[in-house]
């Protein structure tokens, strides 16, 4: 059980990383009035990956904790931290309880039922992140810069994140499924 635990720890901070990294170096960046921006990403498409092979609470803090720290290093997003740190821990927690609590992906056999359910979890996941993601950007907008910034890039908000949500979908499903099998043949996947 100790070494189970010890490589999902290993295995977040992998996550954290490869979140980093490609929330960071691989986005496309739009720039809004006011000098506020979003941004195009496969950050989120880590996190629901994460969350699908570690479960959700450890997929959803690599995920957390990697674009935390990329919000933490750009002076555009830096105030975001705080609001991204919650929001894609719980992506990971939301993927999690469909992929492993509703519907035991990492026992299933069928491979078009681990394909229905990846889809799925990916999907609920980042569906919570279409409708919260700018809902509580949105507040927290208004809460430090009033209502005239808040409601100048909600709708920038609103399209970026829904992007975001289907890319990351479509990319967290293709590389479970590529991952699933080799991870197994090599004993390393974990029976949530």
């Amino acid at each position: 059980m100790k070494n189970q635990t010890a490589q999902k720890i290993a295995l977040t901070g992998l996550m954290a990383a490869l979140s980093y990294v490609v929330f960071t170096f691989l986005q496309i960046k739009i720039q809004l009035p006011g000098g506020d921006a979003t941004s195009i990403h496969l950050g989120n498409a880590v996190c629901v990956l994460g969350a699908l092979l570690l479960g959700g609470f450890y997929g959803g803090l690599g995920g957390a904790l990697g674009m935390t720290i990329g919000d933490l290093f750009d002076p555009q997003y830096i105030i975001y931290a705080p609001k991204t740190f919650i929001l894609k821990l719980c992506i990971g927690l939301v993927t999690g309880l469909i992929a492993h609590r509703l519907f035991h992906v990492s026992r299933e056999t069928d491979k078009k039922r681990v394909l229905l359910i990846t889809i799925l979890a990916s999907a609920g996941g980042l569906l919570f992140n279409v409708v919260f993601d700018p809902l509580v950007g949105y507040l927290y907008k208004l809460a430090i810069l009033g209502r005239p910034a808040a409601e100048l890039v909600l709708a920038w908000n609103v399209a970026s994140t829904s992007i975001n949500s289907v890319t990351s979908t479509i990319a967290a499903t293709l590389i479970y499924l590529a991952l699933r099998p080799a991870l197994k043949k090599a004993g390393l996947f974990f029976s949530l």
